[in-house]
């Protein structure tokens, strides 16, 4: 394949690091790595000629105006998780990029949603947009504009169900730090039956689908919404899972049911978000079609909650 000009924002993040790792190691394109503070990248950008990281914060994105116009590849991995400046950043910001992007140059747009703002017919999910925290209606509003944009055609929306990752050189995803915590309340946990399922993506995973993408652009025509998740899990199987790996034994469950869970929380004045008893009522995060790398006959690195535990440092029994 041809040297591309690739540029990658939130090249520091979780899954930037994933990302940026990969296409150094294992691509020879030329590599724009944008990042608000460059001591936060653990990546060797000194690996191989052609790697370049761009100090510059998204909100100043505009200063980049020159150079995006050569890009031929742009993934978007920024966000901001909340704050008062996370719309401007995660829909105006991120526009603004694009529209800076030139429409006959740039062949390929790789823009990172969320599973969270689809339903399970993969459809966007409207209480996503009335509900959601200000990182979810934001990347819910950031979609229908997207569609509406000259360069839409060329767009291929990635949404990441629940991410894992992270090690001594790459920042941890907020779902990797609480492995831990499951693990310690085990013994509790694994009498307990809740009706709940969902489906997770290694941040190598990502890495892995995303290179493909990029050096298959074709794969991307027919494909320009891509759920990536390894096969749904049930709570239940998750719960089985952990403790067949902990050598737990599980004598008997109590079924956590709905009505369960709002007695606790009228009896413990509970607050909760409007998002987060959406959630709660909603329960099943699967999807009707979703990828991982073995959609393409690629290796995965994180497929079962087996392989969670043993990449998240879990000791097993065994």
């Amino acid at each position: 394949m041809n040297q591309k000009r690739i540029l990658l924002t939130g090249a520091s993040g979780c899954i930037g690091h994933y990302l940026s790792e990969t296409l150094i190691q294992d691509t020879n394109h030329e590599l724009y790595l944008l990042v608000r503070n460059p001591k936060k990248l653990q990546v060797n950008t000194q690996a191989r000629p052609g790697i370049h990281v761009l100090q510059v914060d998204m909100a100043d994105i505009n200063q980049l105006a020159d150079l995006l116009k050569t890009i031929d590849i742009a993934v978007l991995t920024a966000t901001a998780w909340g704050g008062e400046n996370t719309y401007d950043i995660n829909v105006n910001k991120t526009l603004e990029l694009i529209n800076l992007l030139d429409v006959e140059k740039c062949e390929q747009v790789i823009y990172f949603s969320t599973a969270s703002v689809l339903g399970r017919n993969n459809q966007p999910l409207p209480e996503a947009g009335e509900l959601g925290t200000d990182y979810i209606s934001s990347k819910y509003d950031c979609l229908q504009k997207i569609n509406q944009l000259a360069i839409a055609s060329k767009v291929t929306t990635i949404y990441p169900t629940l991410v894992l990752g992270g090690d001594a050189k790459k920042p941890y995803s907020h779902l990797t730090t609480g492995i831990p915590e499951v693990t310690k309340y085990i013994n509790i946990i694994r009498f307990l039956q809740a009706d709940g399922s969902f489906h997770f993506i290694h941040g190598k995973d990502i890495a892995t689908v995303v290179r493909y993408l990029i050096e298959n652009p074709d794969t991307t025509k027919n494909l320009n919404k891509l759920v990536l998740g390894q096969n749904p899990l049930t709570a239940n199987q998750a719960i089985e899972a952990v403790c067949a790996y902990l050598g737990k034994k599980i004598y008997f469950r109590i079924p956590l049911s709905l009505s369960l869970a709002n007695l606790i929380i009228a009896i413990f004045r509970i607050q909760m978000a409007a998002w987060d008893r959406f959630c709660m009522n909603y329960r099943h995060f699967t999807y009707n079609h979703f990828i991982n790398p073995s959609s393409f006959g690629l290796p995965n690195y994180c497929a079962t909650m087996e392989d969670v535990l043993k990449i998240s440092g879990v000791e097993s029994d065994s």
